[in-house]
């Protein structure tokens, strides 16, 4: 019998979106505001869904306490850090919400065992979200 779990945490970051190929104007005509030089930041509102067998034994699908720690290690990288210039992986990838959501997933990925699928839901904004399942 599979089940899904379900772990929220939050952070704050900033990022700027723009194509340093490109003037000022057409940045502002894709990215809006999200291309302003001096960056802007958002509380992003991270949930990472684990689907895996219910142990037997303890009841869980993965301990909990075990997963919060996992994120917890992941998002320190990421909290209250400019992601275009405090995160490697956005040396040259667009700190876009789909993008972050790419990053994140792998680095979990790396840390929570592949007898589980995982997915995550990575709010931006109240209205903006993206959810990511892998690299299909």
């Amino acid at each position: 019998m599979k089940a899904t779990v379900i772990r929220r945490e939050r952070f704050a970051a900033a990022h700027r979106l723009f194509n340093p190929e490109w003037d000022d104007d057409k940045n502002k005509a894709v990215f809006g505001k999200c291309s302003w030089k001096n960056y802007h930041g958002h509380n992003y509102l991270l949930e990472v869904r684990v689907t895996g067998e219910i142990d037997p034994t303890t009841g869980f699908v993965i301990n909990l306490s075990d997963l919060k720690g996992i994120i917890r290690k992941v998002l320190e990288e990421f909290d209250h850090k400019n992601l275009n210039l405090d995160v490697p992986e956005f040396k040259d990838l667009q700190p876009s919400t789909e993008n972050l959501a790419r990053v994140l997933w792998n680095r979990l990925r790396n840390l929570i065992p592949e007898k589980f699928d995982l997915e995550i839901y990575l709010e931006e904004t109240e209205n903006n979200a993206v959810v990511f399942r892998g690299e299909d």
